[in-house]
């Protein structure tokens, strides 16, 4: 680091001593860092997306980490990626910045980003829970960590009660039973309901467009590809304009606050995930997030995560027998789609006629109506589906 740059954040320290005695307030005014290296558009575009950024920081001061360049910002000199990210985690260790804004970072596993976004149909704002990053090797598990990762990110931006949504993907319904599970425990959840007639809290591709929750679960890859969506549909693909970027990196014990970018962020969305990281350290990111998982734990998440690394069965000793065939008119949904067969083979035992099939609503169970009652019965106790009160 050179000289000047070290009597530069020198000063800045002694500044903001002095402020804190002049105003009583101390750290109110935080520091954020963005690294300059590694754009797909440049290093202008970070350096141009960090001073719109500027015109409206009054609560807030931002510092570029990369190459010298013309600008008022205050720069932390570096000249590769490598020693960029380095730096960056320094600046965050000594507590010269509270969060950094970067791109191409890699988090240790069980760490994923919360996007922001903002949906199309009324223009209003959702967390993507999450976007990029493993927060575990069990998908299922992965995806009620994500839950608690988006509303660890919501509830530092200041919302005290989120809703909670889970995408309609593979997975979702299992998810669904653990957060109520955890919900029932202690740890309240505010579930959201879907825009479509049939609502529920799973929800489908009309609700992304409509932001129907604040907080959409879903697994990191597809969250990853709806980032990328949201966020260049107007341009092409090629510069990501709109939304506030992919996000902190969140996870059980992690202590730093650093935000991603893509590659192809263009200078509003930069502009956006500085104020995004300002907001989550004004709001004390790293503490909710500590809060929210001890609450968690403390209503049973390791049991519940726990659960989904139960041990195969072992191998049926004989053959399960498909039951004569009937006429199905009535439906079971909530199964998820992985343990569809399984939960066929499940009523098949208790020689109940069922059939696998999919409607707009997701995976389902066939069956006949004079059935219905008790296969639901059978299906909760096996823990395919939750207890539920059959159609009246």
């Amino acid at each position: 680091m050179s000289e000047n740059n070290i009597k530069k954040m020198l000063g800045n320290t002694f500044m903001d001593i002095a402020d804190a005695i002049e105003t009583g307030s101390f750290g109110a005014k935080v520091r954020v860092g963005i690294t300059t290296l590694g754009s797909e558009h440049g290093t202008d575009n970070l350096v141009q997306g960090a001073e719109l950024a500027a015109r409206d920081a009054a609560d807030f001061e931002i510092v570029l980490i990369g190459p010298k360049v013309d600008t008022e910002l205050e720069v932390v000199e570096v000249q590769t990626e490598a020693e960029m990210h380095k730096k960056m985690e320094e600046l965050l260790d000594s507590g010269y910045i509270q969060a950094c804004v970067t791109m191409h970072y890699s988090f240790p596993i069980g760490v994923s980003t919360v996007g922001r976004v903002i949906t199309p149909a009324v223009g209003k704002e959702m967390f993507i829970a999450t976007t990029t990053g493993t927060s575990a090797t069990n998908r299922s598990e992965a995806m009620v960590k994500n839950a608690l990762y988006g509303i660890v990110a919501a509830k530092a931006m200041g919302q005290k009660e989120p809703t909670v949504g889970i995408l309609n993907v593979d997975n979702a319904r299992g998810v669904e039973r653990a957060l109520r599970e955890l919900s029932d425990n202690g740890y309240p959840i505010n579930f959201g309901e879907s825009k479509r007639a049939d609502g529920g809290s799973v929800m489908r591709g009309n609700d992304l467009l409509m932001g129907s929750v604040d907080v959409m679960v879903t697994d990191t890859l597809t969250g990853n590809i709806m980032m990328k969506v949201f966020s260049s549909y107007t341009t092409g693909g090629s510069y990501e304009a709109l939304g506030y970027g992919y996000g902190p990196g969140i996870g059980i014990d992690y202590d730093k606050a650093i935000l991603i970018l893509s590659r192809a962020s263009g200078v509003p969305v930069v502009a956006n995930a500085i104020k995004y990281a300002a907001s989550l350290a004004k709001g004390g990111l790293l503490d909710v997030a500590k809060s929210e998982f001890a609450a968690a734990k403390k209503a049973g998440l390791d049991e519940i995560l726990k659960s989904f690394h139960k041990a195969a069965p072992a191998a049926a000793t004989e053959e399960v027998v498909m039951p004569p065939k009937e006429v199905v008119t009535a439906d079971i949904n909530g199964i998820d789609i992985l343990d569809l067969e399984d939960a066929c083979e499940a009523l098949w035992k208790e020689k109940i006629y069922a059939e696998s099939g999919m409607g707009c609503t997701g995976p389902m169970i066939l069956i006949s109506e004079a059935n219905k009652e008790r296969a639901i019965e059978i299906l909760a106790k096996a823990g395919y589906v939750a207890a539920q009160k059959p159609d009246c």
